[in-house]
Order: C-alpha cells, then sequence, then structure tokens
C-alpha cells in the first residue's frame, strides 16, 4: 500500500479504519478472481479509489456526516447503482445514482458488494449488456 493511502487509512477512525480495510479486502480479492487486470490503488478526491483500464472507479470513504456507516462510491454516469439497486433491491442500501451505503459495524453483504465491484471493474465491456451481464 503506497504511504499515502496507507497515512489516509491511518487517519480514519478505528471502527471506520476497520470496515474501510475489509472492504479494500474485498476490492482486491474481486479484481484478482475476476481477472481484470492491473488494479491501480490511488486517492482521488481525497478518498482510496481502485480502477482498472477497462473499468469504472470504485472509491472508499468515511465521513464525520455519516458516522455509523461508510460509502463505497461508483461513477454517477454509468448505470452501475440504478442496476444494482434493481438486481439487488432491498439487499443493499443505496444513496442517488453513486453510492452503497454500509454499517460500520454489523454484516458486509460480501457477495453482493463482490458482485458489484466486479461490475464495476468490468463496466465498460458490460455496460452494452442487459442488467450488465449479471
Amino acid at each position: 500500500m503506497d504511504i499515502k493511502i496507507k497515512d489516509k487509512f491511518d487517519a480514519y477512525p478505528d471502527k471506520a479504519k476497520t470496515r474501510l480495510l475489509e472492504i479494500r479486502a474485498i476490492i482486491l480479492d474481486t479484481a484478482q478472481r475476476e481477472g481484470v487486470g492491473e488494479l491501480t490503488e490511488t486517492l482521488k478526491w481525497g478518498q482510496p479509489s481502485y480502477l482498472v483500464k477497462q473499468g469504472s472507479t470504485v472509491r472508499i470513504n468515511w465521513a464525520p456526516k455519516n458516522p455509523n456507516k461508510v460509502s463505497v462510491f461508483f461513477n454517477c454516469k454509468t448505470t452501475l447503482v440504478e442496476t444494482f439497486r434493481e438486481i439487488y433491491g432491498a439487499g443493499l442500501q443505496t444513496v442517488g445514482n453513486r453510492e452503497i451505503e454500509i454499517p460500520i459495524s454489523g454484516h458486509i453483504p460480501i457477495s453482493v458488494l463482490s458482485a458489484c465491484v466486479s461490475m464495476s471493474l468490468r463496466y465498460h465491456t458490460i455496460k452494452h449488456l442487459p442488467l450488465l451481464g449479471a
């Protein structure tokens, strides 16, 4: 992990840091399992961000205004979150057309989140498919 990214994670409160590192692991595992190519981990808008050549960026963050949740952000100019909502409905807490909220403690819907991350990391190769090929 790059030192700037490590510093960002270290700046989060402990519970948020733990949850975000769990989500980071899901993103890294999903990218490896899907074989999407080299995953770049960087900071965009001051948030840990993950991208691949043929995908759409995934960002994660915690903010003091919602202290009991962390967020996974997707590009609002895609159909990603709309598709997630259609496929998974009540299984996800979505906000607008760019965000999935995850409680800071308790259960992470790992299989659902991994599927969403997979669609984002493969977006430019699946965007023409109904329901993004799900």
